[in-house]
């Protein structure tokens, strides 16, 4: 294939696949928090890191994940204690966060707009053998505890009060899982930009849930879902010459339709084979009895 001649294609593709696994996986659990824009808003404080990165002369890459993480922690202090002005303060944080960038940008030599746009709406072809290394080494964080830890999380996103009594750190376990949202935001914000990546993290996931029901099935479909959208979407930017994070986002979008039209038909199948099965168990009742079956007591 043409597509793989080229050395920044390969590298591309390969980060649309680690992304495309990653995002989901860590989505799963924020959706199951009612905290689907909570990627968002790690990428705008993440903005400032990339700000901070070209003031420094520094990787972007590498600031960006330390200040999204503190930007995340900051966020999960917040929501504990910030019980009645917290929605003002998470907000100021945002906004915060993403003039902090733009200033940053604009202050250091090597920033520009140019350089601005490639990480706001990403540009995957100009992923470099270096950050190549950085998203190796933090999607293995990511999978790391995503999957290994995936029953633990499970519990203390479905039911926090229960998990807590089961003996689970949810404090803990919480700040966790929102570190590792924020490396998840540095590690795609090169593939769809980090005004981007909480739709990829927040799509899938809910295209999975139309079809499916168990915790497993949604979220092996939902990275399904997360690999097949990325490496399309890379792959026809390359040859329709349009930007790959919206490509990608939109052909999110355009799955999830689709499995939206789906799930009507697939739950009236599943409507049927239950009933079917509960008419399939019947009780047999004797239609006389006979002497055997009296009772008597002895006076």
């Amino acid at each position: 294939m043409e597509i793989l001649d080229y050395a920044f294609m390969q590298r591309a593709l390969i980060a649309a696949l680690i992304v495309g696994i990653t995002a989901p996986a860590i989505g799963i659990y924020l959706v199951q928090r009612r905290q689907a824009l909570m990627g968002d808003g790690i990428g705008h404080v993440a903005l400032t890191g990339v700000g901070l990165g070209f003031l420094l002369n520094t990787s972007p890459v590498w600031v960006a994940t330390a200040v999204a993480v503190a930007g995340s922690v900051v966020m999960e202090l917040i929501r504990w204690y910030g019980r009645t002005r917290g929605d003002l303060a998470l907000a100021m944080l945002f906004y915060g966060g993403m003039a902090g960038g733009v200033m940053l940008m604009n202050l250091s030599d090597a920033g520009s707009n140019a350089n601005l746009g490639t990480y706001l709406f990403g540009s995957i072809t100009t992923v470099s053998p270096q950050d190549m290394t950085t998203i190796y080494v933090l999607a293995a964080l990511v999978l790391a505890i995503t999957v290994g830890l995936r029953r633990q999380l499970f519990a203390v996103c479905q039911d926090e009060e229960f998990a807590r009594v089961t003996g689970l750190p949810v404090r803990l376990l919480n700040l966790l899982v929102a570190v590792t949202a924020a490396v998840t935001v540095t590690v795609a914000m090169r593939v769809v930009g980090l005004l981007l990546v909480s739709a990829l993290m927040v799509i899938p996931v809910a295209a999975a849930q139309q079809i499916s029901r168990s915790f497993a099935v949604t979220f092996a479909t939902a990275v399904a879902i997360g690999v097949a959208v990325t490496v399309t979407g890379t792959t026809t930017s390359y040859y329709v010459d349009v930007p790959s994070g919206a490509t990608i986002v939109l052909f999110a979008i355009g799955l999830f339709v689709v499995f939206t039209a789906l799930a009507a038909p697939l739950a009236k199948k599943r409507a049927r084979d239950a009933a079917q099965a509960s008419r399939g168990c019947t009780l047999e009742v004797p239609g006389s009895r006979g002497a055997t079956d009296d009772v008597s007591v002895a006076g």
